[in-house]
């Protein structure tokens, strides 16, 4: 039996600022070997996997779900920040 999925320490910070400029921010880390929030800003979705700091390594899974993706970027943040700086950076020139 799968033991329940671990959260991150900085996960609540992460996603409490995203939703404070109006993001929606949909919680997503017990699904294994994927992601931890999937997030719509502006017209636009991002999927973040929350680590605690630069040095924590991607699992397995999360790393070859990123290595197979072939939707909107996948991103890995540890702070606010970085999560901020994600959504509210101009979308790239088609």
């Amino acid at each position: 039996m799968r033991t329940a999925a671990r959260v991150d320490k900085n996960q609540a910070e992460i996603v409490s600022a995203l939703r404070r400029i109006g993001a929606s921010v949909l919680m997503t880390f017990q699904l294994k070997n994927a992601f931890d929030i999937l997030v719509g800003y502006r017209g636009r979705t991002f999927l973040m996997e929350i680590k605690t700091s630069e040095k924590e390594k991607l699992t397995l899974g999360e790393f070859d779900f990123r290595a197979h993706w072939r939707g909107s970027p996948y991103h890995v943040v540890t702070s606010v920040d970085e999560a901020l700086a994600i959504v509210c950076a101009p979308p790239p020139l088609p």
